[in-house]
């Protein structure tokens, strides 16, 4: 019993250090972050227990916001929000138009009673909608700070779900908004095949020239599959600060950062130096490393017209070889087809099929030699290669001064934002927008997510997390560091094993001893048991001047070994009386005659 309590504490030990690795190394397994793809309930199984749906709070609206947007007030695309009317540039005319669907309405399973939100309710169109921010963003001095809410509610195949941050104009005219529109900033979720984004990208004006030029952030190093299939609610957060550093965050947590100088591509500075472009190479330099040897010679034994393969002079035209048979014959089986018109389609011939006769013998037509290796083929001579004494290595321009160089120290200086905007392509419907913030204050942006995004959360985990969430999540967190895999087979496959090897033991060890028992006639344990309760029994029974239990087995005991002792002394008899009635009988039957006496059945 020792050995099992052993086995079962390093079971338990192992998952425990498992749990543990997983919780340290992925993205937390527990309700509160991780969920799986709710499937259609099985009939076989149970019905699930139905918890009540909490109420939806709204949040307190900041003070003083650039944006606070949780579409609580009555039809706010009538009243906040603006459809574009627009129509898109360089597609077909059936598609060009912002005509897709949106409704401010509960999404389905929601988490919270009367909770809405933003829904995109169209597959494959093109959607717009934007709303002017409370009031201009500059970039000053303070962290820029947007974050919103996005929930694929039936999952998503091909589409985006980010958002643009329109950049001030002269004119503004929300019913225009389209793809050209001058944004800011573009950031959010977006997704294709399997190929899955989250962008951050800026538009950055050469100071010099006034152009306009995209700067992408470097991708984020972490699996972001899970925000795009588990169905749950996400929370997607752009933080850009006055030191030109930016954080991305999802759930709260930071899955990208880095520097606007040094992580995004193109860089936003110039080289200093460039190719010049007027530099040639000139007509002498070679670039050649090695040349052939101008002073190899080929040898005059060097034959370049020797085949490669020759015929085989030593093979033999195996027995039985059918060299009047085709391999393939006409089908006689086939008949032409009525409506075959030879003038039209010429004479028919009967499709060819494999010779029978051919089946059966080694080969049919004509036999040929098989090739084999020339061991005269030297091949096309060439001249061994030395090193190029006129080498000069692989030539390059010269460098000139940039002329368009230009040293932005602060990108963190955008152009101000006006709106923002929902832009959008999908061909997945059920798409939902929420809580939508646009702040220069972390405090106020710390209440804001405590308010809306955890309690949703948090609800949407006690109604669907559990075990499922803990198995999701391990293998969200297996899926981004494979060689948890092998941690996983250590602490918790080779336990299990280990088990099930120890209990196969410990049952062929029993079967051996009972084994040997049976051999031997040992008593087992069980025997001895009954045997000291028969004793027991024997000693109550036993009444005054009777005899006991044990005194009765004493006397069938002798009583056998009585019987035993009359059967050997009789079988000796028989075996006397054979030997003498053989003597006298042999001149009669030529068999001895046997007593007629038979052997006394043994009693149990």
């Amino acid at each position: 019993m020792q050995g099992y309590w052993k086995i079962l504490a390093l079971l338990l030990v192992s998952l425990f250090i498992w749990q543990g690795v997983a919780a340290d190394f992925g993205d937390e397994v527990d309700d509160d972050d991780d969920g799986v793809v709710e499937d259609e309930p099985d009939a076989s199984e149970p019905e699930p227990v139905v918890v009540e749906k909490k109420k939806y709070e709204p949040p307190e609206i900041p003070a003083k916001p650039f944006l606070a947007e949780t579409f609580d007030e009555a039809d706010p695309l009538k009243k906040s929000w603006v459809k574009s009317q627009a129509k898109k540039d360089d597609v077909e005319e059936d598609i060009a138009k912002y005509d897709g669907k949106w409704s401010v309405e509960e999404p389905k399973d929601s988490s919270l009673l009367g909770d809405l939100g933003l829904i995109l309710k169209s597959k494959a169109k093109h959607h717009a909608v934007s709303k002017k921010l409370d009031r201009i963003f500059e970039f000053s001095g303070n962290p820029f700070i947007v974050s919103y809410e996005v929930r694929f509610q039936n999952g998503i195949d091909c589409g985006g779900a980010y958002i643009k941050l329109l950049s001030k104009q002269n004119t503004v005219d929300l019913k225009s908004f389209h793809d050209k529109t001058p944004y800011t900033i573009m950031f959010g979720p977006d997704k294709c095949g399997l190929d899955h984004k989250l962008h951050f990208i800026f538009r950055h004006k050469n100071p010099k020239t006034g152009e306009i030029e995209e700067k992408h952030a470097k991708k984020p190093a972490g699996n972001l599959e899970k925000y795009f299939t588990d169905k749950k609610t996400h929370l997607y957060t752009l933080i850009v600060n006055p030191d030109n550093s930016f954080e991305v965050l999802v759930d709260n947590k930071v899955i990208n950062s880095g520097s606007l100088l040094e992580d995004v591509n193109p860089p936003v500075n110039p080289p200093k130096e460039i190719d010049d472009p007027k530099d040639k190479k000139p007509s002498d330099w070679d670039e050649r490393e090695k040349i052939p040897d101008p002073d190899a010679k080929k040898p005059d034994d060097w034959d370049e017209d020797e085949p490669k393969e020759i015929p085989d002079e030593e093979a033999k035209k195996p027995d039985g070889w059918l060299d009047d048979e085709e391999a393939l014959i006409a089908d006689p089986d086939a008949d032409k087809p009525d409506d075959w018109d030879d003038e039209m389609d010429g004479e028919w011939e009967a499709p060819l099929i494999d010779n029978p006769k051919c089946k059966e013998a080694p080969g049919c037509g004509e036999w040929t030699r098989p090739n084999i290796p020339n061991p005269l083929y030297r091949g096309k001579w060439k001249p061994e290669m030395i090193d190029n004494p006129e080498y000069k290595g692989e030539w390059k321009p010269q460098k000139i001064a940039n002329p368009d160089y230009f040293e932005d120290l602060k990108p963190y200086k955008m152009t101000p934002i006006e709106s923002l905007g929902l832009e959008l392509w999908s061909m997945t419907d059920e798409i939902v927008f929420d809580n939508f913030l646009v702040t220069d204050d972390r405090e106020e942006h710390t209440r804001w997510v405590e308010q809306t995004w955890e309690r949703k959360s948090a609800a949407e985990a006690s109604s669907g997390g559990g075990q499922g969430a803990l198995v999701q999540g391990i293998l969200d967190v297996t899926k981004e560091r494979p060689w948890l895999w092998a941690v996983f087979l250590i602490v918790v496959v080779l336990p299990i094993i280990l088990v099930i090897a120890y209990c196969c033991v410990q049952k062929e060890k029993q079967e051996d001893i009972d084994a040997a028992r049976k051999k031997t006639d040992e008593p087992s344990p069980d025997d001895e048991k009954t045997e000291e309760s028969e004793k027991t029994e024997g000693n109550v029974d036993s009444g005054a001047g009777g005899d006991t239990q044990t005194d009765k087995t004493k006397k069938s005991k002798a009583a056998l070994e009585k019987e035993e002792a009359e059967e050997e002394e009789e079988e000796v008899s028989q075996e006397e009386d054979i030997a003498e009635a053989g003597e006298e009988g042999k001149g009669d039957t030529g068999s001895p005659r046997r007593s007629p006496r038979k052997r006394k059945t043994r009693k149990d």
